[in-house]
């Protein structure tokens, strides 16, 4: 269990930089809009993270403009459904582009 938290806190690090480093290789930030981005990125992975009914090791979040983007697999509609609308109540959030999977379904 405390080697499970300092992954997942590890994870959540490197991802929030690598949103960051991607979201300027991408495109010119407006002012403060890279910052925003990361931050929205990461309340999403964390209410994500604290839902242990979620794989989210299965989950990837990326957030562009304030444009949301989810990518993965999931077991069931629910969690899928469960996601999307964590990502859609997140504040700053303009848009979510749901590209999440469900396991055994093509």
């Amino acid at each position: 269990m405390f080697a499970r938290r300092h992954l997942l806190v590890a994870a959540l690090a490197v991802l929030t930089l690598l949103s960051l480093t991607g979201c300027a290789a991408h495109h010119k930030c407006e002012v403060n809009a890279c910052a925003d981005d990361a931050a929205i990125t990461a309340k999403i992975q964390a209410a994500l993270y604290a839902n242990a009914a979620i794989a989210t090791w299965d989950i990837q979040v990326q957030t562009i403009n304030h444009t949301v983007y989810l990518y993965g697999l999931v077991d069931t509609n629910v969690q899928r459904a469960f996601i999307d609308e964590t990502a859609h109540k997140t504040e700053g959030v303009e848009k979510v582009v749901n590209s999440i999977s469900i396991r055994g379904r093509f």
